[in-house]
């Protein structure tokens, strides 16, 4: 007798292998150069892993309270309010989460209906769209603004109806790199404030920001504070994107609802990792001058594409620096990059994937956490071009 597995509807059924792993798949294949998903290949600093370490010794090994480790929310509190003058009450508005891709899920279920509306900004992170759907709620896409990617504020006016529950924003930004000004912030805090419409803030890049600039979170905002869930991450911040730690701080009406999803589909996150976190985070310094480590990074990039027939857009923060590639081919940017990886030896992503139609304006997006050794092979490769 043979048996079969029975058939069942695909909650999405739009969904296939993302564009980060056929890249890398692909860069494995061809020996190219990975810039393409965004994660750093060099390590965290070894004081980190010493107190994950310490931790584990000491016996913190089982499951710590649902919402976090009260220390690491304390830590996390006492960090916002210094950035960003916020104050969040550590036992009922932070909570401890599996990575920002989780928190970003856990907030979609336990705010959003079934049949509401969410407004996304195009080009955004290929998680967004899924989570709005598992909510069973419809997606709006609103393009940022092409070639500067700013915010359409009369776009995203027009965007929102009746059916509007959430907006969900990133800044700094994946993938273009904009950070979003203050100008911009207090527009959107007066876009929302006649409504009813929550926030959702993509921040988990919030120590990357060049040039002087400064991170503008929503918590800054006393309007955007009162409506939003900011989300953030270690992964990003001390370079263990492996860890999947990442915390999301929001009002104490909305954070209840959010703990409700949460224990229910994580429960609680890894013990050690949160305790050694907590004594991590008591000196600031790591946080601090993480703008100018990536900072030189990207300059050092930066110099290097001069050099090649690239040109290189405007990159205010996050680890991503995104290229014209219209003096080097008219291939659509999903071709140039198979060819890139293929021929000469680099793996990049095209920016066509973070749009909901494909929107291809020749450009695509090369990650610089990266060791300046594997950066200076890349740009080797890329001045073949």
């Amino acid at each position: 007798m043979s048996y079969l597995t029975p058939s069942v509807t695909s909650r999405l059924p739009e969904v296939g292998t993302t564009i980060f792993t056929t890249m890398s798949a692909l860069a494995v294949q061809h020996k190219a150069v990975n810039l393409g998903q965004g994660f750093p290949d060099f390590g965290c600093d070894p004081a980190l892993t010493a107190a994950v370490t310490e931790a584990m010794q000491q016996g913190h090994n089982q499951y710590p309270p649902m919402a976090g480790a009260a220390a690491l929310r304390e830590a996390v509190a006492a960090k916002i309010e210094a950035l960003y003058g916020h104050r969040y009450d550590a036992t009922a508005e932070i909570t401890v989460t599996a990575g920002a891709t989780q928190a970003l899920l856990t907030a979609m279920l336990a705010v959003v209906q079934p049949g509401e509306e969410v407004i996304v900004l195009d080009p955004c992170y290929d998680s967004y769209v899924p989570s709005i759907q598992m909510a069973g709620a419809k997606p709006v896409r609103v393009q940022l603004t092409p070639g500067s990617f700013r915010p359409d504020f009369a776009a995203i006016a027009a965007a929102i109806t009746p059916r509007t529950r959430l907006l969900l924003i990133n800044s700094p930004h994946n993938p273009t790199g904009t950070v979003w000004t203050e100008a911009e912030m207090l527009q959107l805090q007066d876009l929302l404030a006649p409504t009813n419409v929550l926030l959702l803030s993509d921040e988990v890049y919030e120590h990357m920001v060049f040039d002087g600039k400064k991170h503008l979170s929503a918590s800054r905002f006393p309007g955007l504070a009162a409506r939003a869930m900011v989300v953030s991450s270690f992964g990003k911040t001390f370079h263990v994107t492996g860890w999947k730690v990442g915390t999301v701080a929001a009002p104490a009406a909305l954070m209840a609802e959010f703990r409700k999803i949460h224990q229910f589909n994580v429960f609680t996150v890894n013990t050690p990792m949160q305790v050694g976190l907590a004594q991590y985070l008591s000196n600031p310094a790591p946080y601090i001058q993480l703008p100018a480590f990536y900072q030189a990074k990207r300059d050092f990039f930066r110099a290097g594409l001069a050099t090649t027939r690239l040109k290189p857009m405007d990159c205010s923060g996050t680890y991503f620096q995104t290229v014209d590639i219209s003096a080097v081919s008219q291939l659509s940017e999903a071709d140039f990059c198979a060819w890139l990886t293929q021929e000469i030896g680099v793996a990049a992503i095209p920016t066509s994937a973070f749009y909901g139609d494909g929107f291809d304006q020749g450009m695509v997006r090369f990650c610089f956490a990266k060791q300046d050794s594997t950066l200076q092979l890349a740009l080797e490769r890329l001045q073949k071009l």
